[in-house]
């Protein structure tokens, strides 16, 4: 359907636009972060020779921070000695010293930590092992000593993973350095001197490194790496090989293991990993390095060491001795388990001292009697209070703005700023921006949220499961979430799969994608009366055009298609005026990469996007609630120009809005607190592999050991 008088408008419409939106006024990007918002992370140690029902707890992070993959080193180098105060240096017990990653302000840290408690018993005196009877806490004390972050690299935003100290050297991973290849992973192991502050990058760069693992003398370096060939797009196993190479240099670089992750050192020859088997069960293998010759994949032999019927990956090893992360059958948990390489038994750790609660990335003492990991803090999962806006920490030179991760999903601005909509399945919210007013609007499942520019209060949104195919029932509605009684007035009628409206800024049109041809495409509507006002078909093509949004100045709509490749689930974005013509590309992911979600600033200078240009930032089972390709936040000028990358994590960002005023960079809480922990495990490990394929399929991954 085609209105004449409609087309004759929207010809002329991006010429005629009155409302060009702000200059140069500083101005807001919120997002949205998959599960993040729950991730209140701490670190934590258990002792490894008291039964467990003797066992006790102890946090060793803040408490305020999201704190994790830790690492306890075996001494201090003499510059992190001279930061320490003298009380820690004099105490009558060796205090814990832990090397770990902290989140804070949205970015990522490694910081050395020097614990040591006070005993309840003994008068409060200093108890002379931690392993007494009545070592339970009363007293911390704490030393946090920054090693690496943005004060200590020059400005620059990077994402650490598994940090070890050798001698003065930290070693990590960082992905400030952009390869400039879509959807190539940035992850790289450098090596920083704590002293000089001088780093060096210790991956070659045509590859991607993760998890570090450093060998017990220091000399050598294992990684899991893949090549020139890219990620392919798994989030479940990256195929990841791995390699090892000097530590001092990245020199003498060879592969040792094909397909496998997470490395682990027992001594200088002896290495674990793990795998997912053909069997469909995650375990852990050993490679038997050789001390003399040549290494190679062809010198190094392998053999499964942990058996099939449960899920155990993650390992750290102290001699053959290991810690894993674990998922059993019948278990909703991860918990830390002690492995024995030569009997074959597994001993709890976690679970007999918080049941449920997942429990990641073990690590141990050098002494081999303590094993770390990180979880949620608190009694069980834990409560806590979660933010409204956590701000983020970013780099780029233009424009200015603040920059928030929000809790909640598909966030928008009204006009004047003051006000967020958002989704949080099922329903409708609108909170004030400074967390005070929140009120439900709908109880509808819906997703995207758009306001209104002129009509004060209208909320336009998506009324139906996302997700969907061309044919289910999706619909537009509108919403005036500041009448009491805050009906929904439905706006389109024709077809199915109607979704993601953006208000022209005159606030006379609509422009959304629909499924009414068979296909989604663009459709232009009346913002008043909907589709029955008038409707103007805006693209045409056996493909999907999804999630617009339409310029301040109205001359463009910004989208996301896989029109280069339908059905693929590739999607780039692209720009289009109103009127059908100047059709042109604006982001490429890469090969089967995606760009979604675009914003115009309110200026209409840049446009905010969720990307997987930047590939993969970590292992994905080494962190939760992984369903879909990672994405992070960039920003790119309207013209094309300037790609910059706003946000550097191993999460889920996505959904980003930009909003018309400024919000001092602080961090919101919500009044009520909230639910801190209440994420969930990545979920292709809540499905167990049956017997059948288990039993049929061992013979293809590595003999166990005899």
């Amino acid at each position: 359907m085609k209105s004449p008088a409609l087309f004759i408008l929207l010809l002329f419409f991006y010429h005629a636009s009155a409302d060009h939106g702000g200059s140069n006024a500083q101005t807001t990007i919120v997002f949205t972060t998959l599960g993040r918002s729950s991730y209140a992370f701490d670190i934590y140690t258990l002792p490894t020779s008291l039964p467990p029902s003797k066992a006790v707890e102890l946090q060793l992070t803040d408490g305020e921070s999201v704190n994790f993959n830790g690492y306890f080193p075996s001494s201090l180098p003499p510059s992190l000695v001279s930061r320490l105060p003298d009380p820690v240096l004099s105490i009558n017990t060796s205090p814990f010293h832990l090397v770990y990653v902290t989140e804070r302000n949205g970015s990522h840290h490694v910081f050395l930590d020097s614990v040591y408690y006070g005993g309840s018993g003994n008068g409060g005196k200093r108890k002379r092992s931690l392993l007494e009877e009545e070592s339970r806490v009363s007293v911390v004390n704490r030393v946090q000593v920054p090693l690496v972050g943005v004060e200590q690299t020059g400005g620059r935003v990077s994402m650490k993973d598994k940090p070890t100290l050798v001698g003065e050297s930290l070693i990590y991973v960082s992905t400030h350095e952009d390869p400039g290849v879509g959807r190539a992973s940035w992850a790289a192991v450098y090596s920083t001197q704590l002293g000089s502050g001088l780093t060096r990058r210790l991956t070659p760069y045509s590859v991607a490194d993760f998890s570090p693992a450093v060998s017990p003398s220091g000399v050598w370096t294992a990684v899991a790496s893949y090549g020139e060939t890219g990620w392919d797009g798994d989030v479940e196993e990256l195929g990841t090989d791995i390699y090892v190479f000097l530590t001092r240099d990245g020199s003498n670089r060879v592969k040792v293991v094909e397909h496998g992750g997470w490395p682990a050192w027992g001594d200088d020859s002896t290495l674990y990993f793990h795998r997912r088997c053909h069997d469909g069960w995650w375990s852990v293998f050993m490679a038997v390095l050789r001390e003399n010759g040549e290494l190679g994949v062809e010198s190094v032999s392998t053999q499964r060491v942990t058996p099939p019927g449960l899920h155990a990956f993650t390992p750290a090893a102290n001699k053959r001795l290991l810690a894993v992360a674990t998922r059993r059958p019948g278990s909703d948990y991860r918990h830390i388990e002690l492995f024995d390489v030569d009997s074959g038994r597994f001993t709890e750790l976690t679970k007999p001292v918080s049941p449920k609660t997942h429990h990641l990335n073990p690590f141990f003492s050098p002494d081999g009697s303590w094993v770390g990991y990180h979880k949620c803090r608190g009694t069980g999962n834990g409560k806590g209070n979660t933010l409204l806006l956590e701000t983020v920490q970013h780099q780029a030179p233009e424009p200015e703005f603040s920059l928030f991760r929000f809790d909640g999903s598909f966030p928008s601005f009204s006009p004047d700023g003051s006000r967020i909509a958002y989704v949080d399945f099922p329903g409708v919210y609108v909170v004030n921006h400074d967390g005070s007013g929140l009120k439900k609007v709908s109880e509808e499942t819906a997703f995207s949220t758009a306001w209104d520019p002129k009509r004060k209060g209208v909320v336009y949104t998506s009324v139906g499961p996302d997700f969907a195919s061309e044919t289910t029932a999706v619909d537009i509605v509108a919403i005036n979430v500041d009448d009491e009684s805050r009906s929904l007035k439905k706006l389109t009628v024709g077809g199915k799969n109607n979704a993601f409206p953006s208000p022209s800024p005159d606030g006379k049109w609509i422009v959304f994608r629909s499924g009414r041809s068979g296909h989604k495409n663009l459709y232009i509507m009346d913002a008043l009366e909907g589709e029955t006002g008038g409707l103007f078909r805006l693209t045409e093509g056996p493909w999907s055009d999804t999630m617009c949004n339409w310029s301040p100045d109205g001359e463009w709509i910004a989208f996301a298609s896989d029109r280069e490749s339908p059905g693929s689930g590739s999607f780039e974005l692209f720009l289009i005026h109103p009127n059908g013509t100047g059709l042109r590309k604006l982001v490429q992911s890469g090969t089967g990469g995606r760009t979604n979600h675009p914003w115009f600033s309110p200026d209409g200078k840049h446009i905010v996007f969720t990307t997987d240009y930047g590939g993969v930032s970590a292992e994905p089972i080494s962190n939760p609630h992984h369903y879909q390709p990672y994405g992070e936040i960039f920003i790119i000028r309207s013209d094309g120009s300037e790609l910059q990358r706003l946000t550097h994590n191993s999460y889920e960002d996505g959904t980003p809005t930009w909003g018309p005023i400024y919000i001092q960079p602080k961090d919101i809480e919500w009044p009520d607190g909230g639910d801190a922990c209440s994420f969930e495990d990545c979920h292709w490990l809540n499905i167990s592999p049956t017997s059948k394929s288990s039993n049929a399929s061992i013979a293809q991954c590595a003999h166990l050991p005899k």
